[in-house]
Protein backbone atom coordinates (compact mmCIF):
# COMPACT_ATOMS: atom_id res chain seq x y z
CA UNK A 1 0.00 0.00 0.00
CA UNK A 2 1.22 3.77 -0.70
CA UNK A 3 0.56 5.16 2.99
CA UNK A 4 0.79 9.15 2.66
CA UNK A 5 1.97 11.59 5.50
CA UNK A 6 0.83 15.36 4.79
CA UNK A 7 1.55 18.45 6.19
CA UNK A 8 -1.25 19.63 8.61
CA UNK A 9 -2.11 23.01 7.79
CA UNK A 10 -4.31 23.69 10.99
CA UNK A 11 -3.30 27.15 12.56
CA UNK A 12 -0.41 26.70 14.42
CA UNK A 13 -0.74 22.48 14.16
CA UNK A 14 3.08 21.42 14.64
CA UNK A 15 2.29 17.87 15.09
CA UNK A 16 2.97 15.46 12.39
CA UNK A 17 0.95 11.77 12.01
CA UNK A 18 4.05 9.70 12.28
CA UNK A 19 7.17 9.21 13.40
CA UNK A 20 11.01 8.24 11.39
CA UNK A 21 10.19 5.13 13.47
CA UNK A 22 6.52 4.07 12.30
CA UNK A 23 7.79 4.80 8.61
CA UNK A 24 10.55 2.34 8.96
CA UNK A 25 8.04 -0.49 10.19
CA UNK A 26 5.90 0.24 7.40
CA UNK A 27 8.71 0.36 4.54
CA UNK A 28 9.63 -2.98 6.76
CA UNK A 29 6.02 -4.43 6.24
CA UNK A 30 6.50 -3.87 2.09
CA UNK A 31 5.37 -0.57 1.96
CA UNK A 32 5.88 2.75 0.65
CA UNK A 33 5.10 6.13 2.77
CA UNK A 34 5.26 9.35 1.01
CA UNK A 35 6.17 12.06 3.39
CA UNK A 36 5.57 16.03 2.75
CA UNK A 37 8.79 18.04 2.37
CA UNK A 38 8.82 19.89 6.18
CA UNK A 39 6.21 17.52 7.44
CA UNK A 40 7.79 16.84 10.47
CA UNK A 41 10.29 20.02 11.26
CA UNK A 42 7.59 21.25 13.83
CA UNK A 43 7.91 18.04 15.94
CA UNK A 44 11.49 18.58 15.57
CA UNK A 45 11.82 15.75 12.62
CA UNK A 46 13.64 16.74 9.39
CA UNK A 47 12.94 15.38 6.06
CA UNK A 48 16.75 13.48 6.55
CA UNK A 49 15.30 11.65 9.60
CA UNK A 50 12.07 10.47 6.98
CA UNK A 51 14.24 9.86 4.29
CA UNK A 52 16.88 7.52 6.28
CA UNK A 53 14.17 5.50 7.79
CA UNK A 54 12.55 4.83 4.24
CA UNK A 55 10.16 7.36 3.53
CA UNK A 56 9.67 9.50 0.26
CA UNK A 57 9.82 12.96 0.82
CA UNK A 58 7.73 14.76 -1.71
CA UNK A 59 7.61 18.29 -2.53
CA UNK A 60 3.67 19.22 -2.31
CA UNK A 61 0.40 17.77 -0.56
CA UNK A 62 -0.62 17.37 -4.12
CA UNK A 63 1.32 14.66 -4.45
CA UNK A 64 1.10 12.81 -1.40
CA UNK A 65 -3.24 13.31 -1.57
CA UNK A 66 -3.03 11.89 -5.47
CA UNK A 67 -0.49 8.88 -5.13
CA UNK A 68 -1.72 7.46 -1.54
CA UNK A 69 -4.12 4.73 -0.99
CA UNK A 70 -4.09 5.69 2.80
CA UNK A 71 -3.46 8.85 4.00
CA UNK A 72 -2.57 9.14 7.81
CA UNK A 73 -3.70 12.69 9.89
CA UNK A 74 -3.66 14.21 12.35
CA UNK A 75 -6.21 16.80 12.49
CA UNK A 76 -9.25 17.00 10.13
CA UNK A 77 -9.06 18.00 6.77
CA UNK A 78 -9.69 21.88 6.35
CA UNK A 79 -11.66 23.50 3.04
CA UNK A 80 -8.35 23.69 1.27
CA UNK A 81 -7.92 20.03 1.15
CA UNK A 82 -11.51 19.18 0.82
CA UNK A 83 -10.63 18.47 -3.59
CA UNK A 84 -8.05 15.83 -2.35
CA UNK A 85 -11.12 13.69 -1.05
CA UNK A 86 -11.85 11.02 -3.18
CA UNK A 87 -14.02 7.47 -3.03
CA UNK A 88 -10.91 4.96 -3.76
CA UNK A 89 -9.26 6.82 -0.83
CA UNK A 90 -8.51 5.75 2.59
CA UNK A 91 -8.03 8.77 5.38
CA UNK A 92 -7.30 8.01 9.04
CA UNK A 93 -7.37 10.98 11.54
CA UNK A 94 -9.54 12.64 14.27
CA UNK A 95 -12.47 14.00 12.34
CA UNK A 96 -14.67 15.20 15.19
CA UNK A 97 -17.79 14.96 12.39
CA UNK A 98 -20.50 15.77 14.94
CA UNK A 99 -19.26 19.45 15.53
CA UNK A 100 -18.43 20.06 11.70
CA UNK A 101 -21.58 20.04 8.95
CA UNK A 102 -19.28 21.40 6.50
CA UNK A 103 -16.61 19.08 6.47
CA UNK A 104 -19.39 16.01 6.82
CA UNK A 105 -21.06 16.79 3.54
CA UNK A 106 -17.35 17.23 1.64
CA UNK A 107 -16.86 13.54 2.93
CA UNK A 108 -20.08 12.27 1.91
CA UNK A 109 -20.15 13.52 -1.50
CA UNK A 110 -16.33 13.12 -2.21
CA UNK A 111 -16.99 8.96 -0.89
CA UNK A 112 -13.87 8.82 0.97
CA UNK A 113 -13.79 6.35 3.93
CA UNK A 114 -13.14 7.86 6.73
CA UNK A 115 -11.46 6.20 9.95
CA UNK A 116 -11.96 8.75 13.00
CA UNK A 117 -9.38 8.08 15.78
CA UNK A 118 -11.96 9.68 18.12
CA UNK A 119 -14.33 6.47 17.46
CA UNK A 120 -11.87 4.08 18.02
CA UNK A 121 -13.31 1.86 20.62
CA UNK A 122 -12.16 -1.10 22.72
CA UNK A 123 -14.79 -3.80 24.37
CA UNK A 124 -14.51 -1.92 27.72
CA UNK A 125 -15.07 1.33 26.16
CA UNK A 126 -11.75 2.80 26.06
CA UNK A 127 -10.91 4.91 22.97
CA UNK A 128 -7.20 3.98 22.71
CA UNK A 129 -6.67 6.90 20.11
CA UNK A 130 -7.90 9.31 21.78
CA UNK A 131 -6.45 8.52 25.01
CA UNK A 132 -2.76 10.08 24.60
CA UNK A 133 -4.23 13.43 23.08
CA UNK A 134 -6.68 13.90 25.97
CA UNK A 135 -3.95 13.15 28.39
CA UNK A 136 -1.77 15.78 26.94
CA UNK A 137 -5.34 18.29 26.48
CA UNK A 138 -5.98 17.54 30.05
CA UNK A 139 -2.67 18.17 31.71
CA UNK A 140 -2.08 21.05 29.33
CA UNK A 141 -5.83 22.57 30.74
CA UNK A 142 -4.06 23.49 33.92
CA UNK A 143 -0.69 25.06 32.88
CA UNK A 144 -2.43 27.02 30.04
CA UNK A 145 -5.50 28.34 32.92
CA UNK A 146 -2.62 28.80 35.18
CA UNK A 147 -0.95 31.52 32.94
CA UNK A 148 -4.23 32.77 31.87
CA UNK A 149 -4.93 33.24 35.66
CA UNK A 150 -2.22 35.65 35.86
CA UNK A 151 -3.47 39.31 35.91
CA UNK A 152 -1.29 40.57 32.35
CA UNK A 153 -2.99 38.18 30.64
CA UNK A 154 -6.54 38.87 31.34
CA UNK A 155 -7.61 36.96 34.65
CA UNK A 156 -8.15 37.73 38.78
CA UNK A 157 -4.40 37.17 39.29
CA UNK A 158 -4.68 34.55 41.46
CA UNK A 159 -1.62 31.91 42.17
CA UNK A 160 -3.04 28.28 40.99
CA UNK A 161 -1.43 27.12 44.51
CA UNK A 162 -1.44 30.15 46.57
CA UNK A 163 1.00 30.41 49.32
CA UNK A 164 0.59 29.58 53.57
CA UNK A 165 -2.07 32.05 54.21
CA UNK A 166 -3.49 32.83 51.07
CA UNK A 167 -6.23 30.40 49.46
CA UNK A 168 -5.46 28.47 46.54
CA UNK A 169 -7.47 29.09 42.91
CA UNK A 170 -10.67 26.98 43.10
CA UNK A 171 -10.31 24.32 39.85
CA UNK A 172 -13.68 22.91 38.85
CA UNK A 173 -13.58 20.39 36.00
CA UNK A 174 -16.24 19.08 34.74
CA UNK A 175 -16.26 15.09 33.48
CA UNK A 176 -13.91 12.25 34.89
CA UNK A 177 -12.67 10.94 31.84
CA UNK A 178 -8.97 10.94 30.38
CA UNK A 179 -9.13 14.72 30.53
CA UNK A 180 -10.81 15.30 33.34
CA UNK A 181 -8.24 12.97 35.70
CA UNK A 182 -5.25 14.25 33.92
CA UNK A 183 -6.61 17.88 34.47
CA UNK A 184 -7.10 17.07 38.09
CA UNK A 185 -3.85 15.41 38.32
CA UNK A 186 -1.79 17.99 37.50
CA UNK A 187 -3.97 20.64 39.71
CA UNK A 188 -3.45 19.08 42.16
CA UNK A 189 0.19 18.56 41.86
CA UNK A 190 0.60 22.62 41.33
CA UNK A 191 -1.53 22.60 44.89
CA UNK A 192 -5.11 24.12 43.81
CA UNK A 193 -8.11 23.32 45.18
CA UNK A 194 -10.00 20.36 42.94
CA UNK A 195 -13.75 20.10 42.41
CA UNK A 196 -14.20 17.19 39.80
CA UNK A 197 -17.85 16.36 38.69
CA UNK A 198 -19.46 13.72 36.88
CA UNK A 199 -22.75 12.22 36.63
CA UNK A 200 -21.29 8.48 36.73
CA UNK A 201 -21.02 7.77 40.61
CA UNK A 202 -18.82 4.89 39.99
CA UNK A 203 -15.99 6.96 38.28
CA UNK A 204 -16.43 9.67 41.20
CA UNK A 205 -16.35 6.91 43.68
CA UNK A 206 -12.63 5.28 41.66
CA UNK A 207 -11.04 8.76 41.28
CA UNK A 208 -12.19 9.46 45.21
CA UNK A 209 -9.70 6.46 46.43
CA UNK A 210 -7.00 7.53 43.45
CA UNK A 211 -6.27 11.02 44.01
CA UNK A 212 -5.92 12.89 47.14
CA UNK A 213 -4.84 16.15 48.68
CA UNK A 214 -7.09 19.18 48.20
CA UNK A 215 -10.30 17.24 46.51
CA UNK A 216 -13.53 16.94 46.27
CA UNK A 217 -16.14 14.66 44.12
CA UNK A 218 -19.58 16.02 43.18
CA UNK A 219 -22.70 14.15 41.12
CA UNK A 220 -22.91 16.61 38.33
CA UNK A 221 -26.46 17.85 37.73
CA UNK A 222 -27.65 20.97 36.56
CA UNK A 223 -28.15 22.77 40.26
CA UNK A 224 -24.67 21.33 41.66
CA UNK A 225 -23.09 22.40 38.33
CA UNK A 226 -24.32 26.08 38.21
CA UNK A 227 -23.40 25.98 41.95
CA UNK A 228 -19.61 24.93 41.30
CA UNK A 229 -19.20 27.32 38.26
CA UNK A 230 -20.16 30.19 40.61
CA UNK A 231 -17.15 29.81 42.68
CA UNK A 232 -14.44 28.41 40.10
CA UNK A 233 -11.30 30.53 39.30
CA UNK A 234 -10.55 28.05 36.56
CA UNK A 235 -13.63 25.85 35.06
CA UNK A 236 -12.27 22.99 32.78
CA UNK A 237 -14.53 21.86 30.28
CA UNK A 238 -13.77 17.64 30.00
CA UNK A 239 -17.15 16.46 28.45
CA UNK A 240 -17.16 13.81 26.25
CA UNK A 241 -19.62 12.06 24.38
CA UNK A 242 -18.14 9.34 22.26
CA UNK A 243 -18.40 10.69 18.69
CA UNK A 244 -20.93 13.04 19.28
CA UNK A 245 -21.56 17.01 19.89
CA UNK A 246 -20.68 17.60 22.83
CA UNK A 247 -23.85 18.64 25.86
CA UNK A 248 -23.54 22.18 27.27
CA UNK A 249 -23.91 21.77 29.92
CA UNK A 250 -22.76 25.35 31.16
CA UNK A 251 -25.52 27.93 30.30
CA UNK A 252 -24.65 31.60 29.56
CA UNK A 253 -26.00 32.61 32.74
CA UNK A 254 -23.45 30.56 34.60
CA UNK A 255 -20.99 32.21 33.15
CA UNK A 256 -22.20 35.64 34.15
CA UNK A 257 -22.46 34.43 37.66
CA UNK A 258 -18.90 33.65 37.35
CA UNK A 259 -16.12 36.17 38.99
CA UNK A 260 -14.99 38.32 36.89
CA UNK A 261 -11.16 37.12 35.37
CA UNK A 262 -11.71 33.68 36.03
CA UNK A 263 -11.30 31.36 33.55
CA UNK A 264 -12.38 28.54 31.37
CA UNK A 265 -10.18 26.25 29.34
CA UNK A 266 -13.01 24.25 27.22
CA UNK A 267 -11.56 21.21 26.32
CA UNK A 268 -14.91 19.71 24.83
CA UNK A 269 -14.58 22.66 21.98
CA UNK A 270 -13.45 19.42 19.35
CA UNK A 271 -17.41 18.44 19.58
CA UNK A 272 -18.97 21.69 19.89
CA UNK A 273 -17.71 22.99 23.42
CA UNK A 274 -19.69 21.77 26.78
CA UNK A 275 -20.28 26.22 27.43
CA UNK A 276 -22.57 27.32 25.60
CA UNK A 277 -20.59 30.85 25.00
CA UNK A 278 -17.98 29.03 23.44
CA UNK A 279 -16.52 28.85 19.83
CA UNK A 280 -13.26 27.87 18.52
CA UNK A 281 -10.44 29.92 18.63
CA UNK A 282 -6.77 29.28 17.24
CA UNK A 283 -3.50 29.26 18.98
CA UNK A 284 -2.48 32.42 17.04
CA UNK A 285 -5.90 34.06 18.44
CA UNK A 286 -6.61 31.94 21.34
CA UNK A 287 -8.60 33.64 24.07
CA UNK A 288 -12.09 36.24 23.94
CA UNK A 289 -14.13 37.72 26.85
CA UNK A 290 -17.81 36.69 27.42
CA UNK A 291 -19.16 38.54 30.93
CA UNK A 292 -16.19 39.31 32.02
CA UNK A 293 -14.43 35.62 32.03
CA UNK A 294 -11.33 34.61 29.74
CA UNK A 295 -12.31 32.00 27.00
CA UNK A 296 -9.30 29.59 25.63
CA UNK A 297 -10.91 27.30 23.59
CA UNK A 298 -8.22 26.01 20.78
CA UNK A 299 -9.25 22.91 19.19
CA UNK A 300 -6.29 21.27 18.75
CA UNK A 301 -4.57 22.04 22.12
CA UNK A 302 -1.70 19.21 21.75
CA UNK A 303 -0.60 20.93 18.97
CA UNK A 304 1.07 23.19 20.93
CA UNK A 305 3.73 20.58 22.46
CA UNK A 306 4.11 18.46 19.21
CA UNK A 307 7.20 16.82 20.41
CA UNK A 308 5.23 14.90 23.16
CA UNK A 309 2.48 14.43 21.25
CA UNK A 310 3.32 13.69 17.86
CA UNK A 311 5.19 10.62 19.72
CA UNK A 312 2.34 10.05 21.88
CA UNK A 313 0.16 9.76 18.95
CA UNK A 314 2.17 7.63 16.31
CA UNK A 315 2.83 5.37 20.00
CA UNK A 316 -1.19 4.39 19.36
CA UNK A 317 -2.05 4.43 16.00
CA UNK A 318 0.39 2.75 14.23
CA UNK A 319 -0.31 -0.42 15.05
CA UNK A 320 -3.66 0.07 13.28
CA UNK A 321 -2.40 1.95 10.90
CA UNK A 322 0.15 -1.20 10.07
CA UNK A 323 -2.93 -3.30 10.25
CA UNK A 324 -5.11 -1.12 7.40
CA UNK A 325 -1.60 -1.22 5.22
CA UNK A 326 -0.68 -4.89 5.65
CA UNK A 327 -4.86 -6.43 5.21
CA UNK A 328 -6.36 -3.51 3.80
CA UNK A 329 -9.81 -1.96 4.88
CA UNK A 330 -12.33 -4.70 4.26
CA UNK A 331 -10.04 -7.23 6.30
CA UNK A 332 -8.25 -5.20 8.15
CA UNK A 333 -12.02 -4.20 9.98
CA UNK A 334 -13.43 -7.63 9.73
CA UNK A 335 -10.87 -8.80 12.13
CA UNK A 336 -10.67 -5.92 14.34
CA UNK A 337 -13.92 -4.61 15.69
CA UNK A 338 -12.85 -1.99 17.64
CA UNK A 339 -11.11 -0.33 14.40
CA UNK A 340 -14.80 -0.98 12.58
CA UNK A 341 -16.43 1.34 15.29
CA UNK A 342 -14.03 4.08 13.82
CA UNK A 343 -15.24 4.31 10.32
CA UNK A 344 -17.39 7.51 10.47
CA UNK A 345 -17.93 7.39 6.61
CA UNK A 346 -17.98 4.63 3.52
CA UNK A 347 -19.00 4.98 -0.03
CA UNK A 348 -20.95 8.08 0.42
CA UNK A 349 -22.82 7.15 3.72
CA UNK A 350 -22.53 7.66 7.63
CA UNK A 351 -21.54 4.96 9.43
CA UNK A 352 -21.37 6.60 12.82
CA UNK A 353 -24.54 6.58 14.57
CA UNK A 354 -23.92 9.84 16.75
CA UNK A 355 -22.76 11.79 14.01
CA UNK A 356 -25.91 10.92 11.47
CA UNK A 357 -28.36 12.17 14.72
CA UNK A 358 -26.11 15.14 14.77
CA UNK A 359 -27.16 16.66 11.56
CA UNK A 360 -30.40 14.78 11.18
CA UNK A 361 -29.40 12.59 8.31
CA UNK A 362 -29.55 8.97 7.52
CA UNK A 363 -27.41 6.41 9.05
CA UNK A 364 -26.11 3.23 7.42
CA UNK A 365 -24.47 0.43 9.65
CA UNK A 366 -21.27 -0.47 8.18
CA UNK A 367 -22.27 -4.05 7.99
CA UNK A 368 -25.07 -3.59 5.50
CA UNK A 369 -22.33 -1.57 3.32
Amino acid sequence: MIVGVPKEIKDNEYRVSMTPGGIHQLVVHGHTVLVEKSAGEGSLFSDRDFAEAGGAVVSSAEEVWSQADMIVKVKEPLPGEYKYLRSDLLLLTYLHLAADKTLTRAMLDSGVTGIAYETVELANGTLPLLTPMSEVAGRMSIQVGAHYLERHAGGRGKLLGGIPGVRPASVVIIGGGVVGTNAAQMALGMGARVSLMDINLDRLRTLSEILHGNFETIAANPYTVARAVRYADLLVGAVLVKGAKAPQLVTRTMVSEMKAGSVIIDVAVDQGGCVETTHPTSHSDPTYFVEGVLHYCVPNMPGAVPRTSTLGLSNATLPYVIKLADKGFKQAIAADKPLALGVNTYQGQITYQAVAEAFGLSYKPLTHL
